[in-house]
């Protein structure tokens, strides 16, 4: 019985199951001379790169999103007046 690839790609998206060394995971999160996506040191897909600028503004703004959507500003809506009736004039 023939082995099976280990690292390759398939239908363009790359997957690596080989076991990954400290040397290689380092290696992959940071290659300052390519792009934001890089693949991934282990499994299936691609990454970001965290040489490039353009990944931590896209780890910003997920943080950002993340904060807002959790309520992360303390303040949900204390408006009194907002379970009172509102009363609609139609002319």
């Amino acid at each position: 019985m023939a082995d099976k690839p280990q690292s390759g790609s398939l239908f363009g998206v790359p997957y690596n199951f080989e076991r990954p060394s400290l040397k290689r995971l380092v290696s992959s999160y940071w290659q300052p001379g390519d792009g934001m996506l890089v693949e991934k040191p282990f499994g299936i897909g691609y990454t970001l790169n965290l040489a490039n600028w353009r990944a931590w503004v896209v780890l910003l703004v997920a943080g950002v999103m993340l904060y807002l959507e959790r309520g992360g500003d303390g303040e949900e809506f204390e408006d009194d007046e907002a379970d009172e009736p509102v009363e609609v004039v139609v002319d």
